[in-house]
């Protein structure tokens, strides 16, 4: 029960943080429009890091579970 809470609590948190990086994401572009490319680059970097460490999370769940 615990490794399937963690695991759901690894995905709401990268689902958040993702959401939260490309709203503030798409407000920086709106301010600053000739920076686009910039702040995209930067945003699916931190995107991927957040998910990364998201996909850390429910392995470690899942080898609890299972080991």
């Amino acid at each position: 029960m615990g490794a399937g809470i963690g695991a759901g609590l690894a995905a709401i948190g990268a689902g958040i943080g993702v959401g939260l990086i490309g709203g503030n994401a798409l407000q920086s572009i709106a301010r600053q429009p000739e920076a686009m490319n910039d702040i995209r680059t930067n945003m699916f970097i931190t995107a991927a890091l957040v998910e990364g460490v998201a996909l850390f999370g429910i392995v470690v769940c899942v080898l609890v579970l299972f080991l």
